[in-house]
């Protein structure tokens, strides 16, 4: 009964045993990365080091940082220094998100639409999670058309970067969560399903698509409310 198979397309899908281990670790490394994402975060808030930078080299430090650490995270997986170097990431990430935190504390009500961001975040979290266990099809599928929508995201944020339109980056962060949104329940059901063998992995998918419903939900608070 807990011996590993082979799906029909050549790919090694675990026992249910081993697959409520892989979710299990994914959950707790995923719990355990929150904590140097918060104190990235409180760092780069502390100290203002991104605070007067231009945007184009935010997003070059944020995009090389984000994308050298992704293949670090990939290569090491199965060593034992595939979890250090994703919670260096976390670290990471939550600095570089200090930069847009920074800003919304700067609004009137700036703390409160951060903890309504945070409690948006989790309620969707929590929504995609119990989806994930309920939803018996395969959504393999869907994952190459959420894909292709994060980089008409991508494109359209950067030509954002030069239009400055506020309108556009609105609709930009509404897509956003909801692309990321369904990342999240992909991904874990992607772990239920016994297609993701490797917590490491998983965690890291999840972290990220957490991490753009937060700041895109953040973005569009803070937008919303500067706009009052």
């Amino acid at each position: 009964m807990n011996q590993t198979f082979m799906n029909a397309y050549g790919g090694t899908v675990l026992s249910t045993q081993e697959r409520n281990r892989v979710l299990r670790n994914t959950y707790a490394l995923l719990a355990l990365s929150m904590i140097p994402t918060v104190a990235g975060a409180w760092l780069g808030v502390a100290t203002g080091a991104l605070k007067g930078m231009s945007m184009g080299m935010f997003m070059l430090i944020f995009l090389g940082g984000a994308f050298g650490f992704m293949f670090a995270i990939e290569r090491s997986k199965n060593s034992a220094a595939g979890v250090p170097i994703l919670l260096a990431f976390t670290f990471f990430m939550g600095f570089m998100l200090s930069r847009l935190l920074g800003m919304v504390l700067g609004l009137a009500g700036g703390a409160g639409l951060i903890m309504t961001a945070f409690a948006g975040t989790s309620l969707i979290f929590f929504g995609m999670a119990t989806l994930s266990s309920i939803i018996k099809r395969d959504l393999s599928a869907m994952g190459k058309w959420l894909f292709v929508g994060a980089i008409m995201l991508l494109v359209a944020g950067f030509a954002n970067i030069f239009l400055q339109s506020s309108a556009l980056m609105i609709a930009l962060s509404v897509a956003a969560i909801g692309i990321f949104s369904a990342f999240i329940l992909h991904d874990l059901k992607r772990v239920q399903d016994g297609l993701e063998t490797n917590y490491i992995s998983a965690t890291l998918g999840v972290y990220l698509s957490i991490y753009n419903v937060f700041s895109n939900l953040l973005a569009l608070l803070g937008l919303t409310s500067s706009n009052e």
